[in-house]
């Protein structure tokens, strides 16, 4: 039977199971009780519950094609209004009006989209202001430059290094984190130290330190050995991960083209976290690197000591499970997310005191918040909006996005402070800071993410990947963002 550590426990997931590795449907409650049914009976229910899992992903599939375009002619719509020509795209996809007329909540929420782009002011950029814009939703403007490949399940976090050599990490409930060479695609070392689902991955500002958490209820800082370039790398390293392709099936040994037989593979941490109670769900370094915090269902949020690894703090306050913690990149500051519909800020630049302020401007679970370069505050929730908060006064927020599917952990640009929010649809939609939209990213069912997109990072402004997304189906791409100022 499975247990709680093979679970990553996620606030969107709408399915209260998943699929084992035998492709059966397993609940997360058969691990905490014993069943009174018989065997026979537990094992026919659970199949019809497969059967109407599939069915309904059938439906969510036509939905969302019919959604994306929707929203195409809503972006020619906007285009015309704004007075300029719409760019031809042989793919833009048409309505069959015999399609449209047996989706009648569709039909409905594309009026409701017309009508809001029609109402709704257009937003200038003053005379004086350095605007940044987004060249548009395909072609050069934005585009798929990689794809890393190798993760046997749900990809939930991915995160860019700092340093000469930027690399990639991506942290997966197949209960591995992995670094990836940006240039090459190819993955350099695979960490496989924790007993659960790994849901975060950082990189320390300065040392080649990585921190991750886990489903185990620990996190771990293990020392990334990538020091040499991709080339050198290939011909020096004698140690190989054993390859586990008996655990999939023929379609997807064909999509796992990031291993490679000279991969790391590290099996122990340099140090391990403990204290808390539940899964650990977020953790990220604190300014200086010599603290850290984690975020936990246990509905605490820890500060540890890198060096001596003790707590030097255990942060109540949130009355349900945490979902995402983040720090502020300069600060000895750091915001913790909750399901109880409120993020707090934790203020450590005092030693003797942690103050917090908490803020409660959503009506759903907050699944992320994250500092911007400019000391603002970017939360987003599972009541599809994403809002904007000044530090300076926290009593609401100075600008609101409204979406139409559940934000994920979203990610702001550090250096043009642009939000890329992911989203359970699939999509990835980007933001200024005063809310307006500057575009999303291309979405077809050949390329992009087929699932919920679960994460973003961005990277600098000039690398030719410049913004990464993973997602519950396993995939971690590489994109390239174009903006100009206008």
């Amino acid at each position: 039977m499975p247990n709680e550590t093979n679970f990553k426990k996620s606030s969107k997931h709408r399915v209260s199971g998943r699929r084992g590795r035998d492709g059966e449907f397993t609940h997360p409650r058969m691990s905490e009780t014993e069943s009174i049914l018989p065997d026979a009976m537990r094992s026919k229910l659970w199949k019809l519950f497969s059967q109407i899992e599939g069915e309904f992903e059938g439906i969510y599939a036509e939905n969302l094609n019919l959604q994306e375009k929707v929203e195409t002619l809503t972006e020619r719509l906007e285009s015309l209004q704004s007075g300029k020509t719409p760019t031809s795209d042989a793919t833009t996809p048409s309505i069959d009006p015999s399609e449209s007329s047996t989706k009648p909540s569709v039909k409905s929420k594309a009026s409701n989209q017309f009508t809001q782009l029609i109402m709704k002011p257009k937003q200038k950029g003053g005379t004086n202001k350095k605007v940044i814009s987004f060249k548009g939703t395909g072609g050069s403007g934005c585009q798929i430059v990689r794809q890393f490949r190798g993760h046997r399940d749900g990809v939930w976090e991915v995160s860019v290094s700092k340093g000469e050599v930027p690399y990639l990490g991506t942290a997966s409930a197949d209960r591995t984190a992995r670094l990836w060479c940006l240039d090459t695609g190819v993955c350099l070392l695979q960490y496989q130290g924790h007993k659960g689902s790994v849901n975060s991955i950082r990189f320390h500002a300065k040392e080649p330190l990585v921190l991750t958490g886990s489903g185990d209820h620990t996190a771990h800082i293990w020392k990334s050995t990538v020091t040499l370039n991709p080339v050198q790398q290939n011909e020096s390293m004698q140690k190989s991960c054993p390859s586990s392709g008996d655990d999939l099936d023929g379609s997807d040994k064909d999509e796992l083209d990031g291993d490679n037989e000279n991969t790391i593979c590290l099996k122990s941490a340099q140090c391990q976290l403990e204290g808390h109670t539940s899964v650990i769900i977020s953790a990220d370094w604190m300014a200086g690197g010599e603290q850290l915090i984690t975020a936990s269902w246990d509905r605490t949020a820890n500060l540890y000591d890198v060096e001596t690894t003790a707590i030097v703090h255990t942060l109540t306050g949130h009355d349900q499970e945490l979902t995402h913690c983040c720090t502020h990149p300069s600060q000895k500051m750091a915001v913790t997310s909750s399901t109880d519909t409120t993020f707090r800020l934790w203020d450590f630049r005092d030693p003797n005191i942690h103050s917090v302020n908490v803020f409660q401007g959503h009506s759903d679970s907050v699944t992320s918040a994250a500092f911007t370069s400019n000391d603002k505050v970017v939360s987003g929730s599972d009541d599809r909006t994403v809002k904007v908060w000044d530090l300076k006064n926290m009593r609401t927020p100075i600008a609101m996005i409204r979406t139409d599917s559940p934000v994920n952990r979203l990610a702001v640009s550090p250096t043009n402070n642009v939000i890329a929010i992911p989203h359970d649809n699939r999509h990835v939609r980007l933001y200024d800071m005063n809310g307006v939209r500057l575009g999303r990213l291309p979405k077809s069912n050949r390329q992009g993410h087929h699932r919920m997109v679960c994460g973003t990072a961005w990277a600098d402004e000039g690398a030719q990947c410049n913004l990464f997304s993973c997602g519950f189906d396993r995939q971690v791409f590489g994109w390239h963002v174009g903006f100009q100022p206008t």
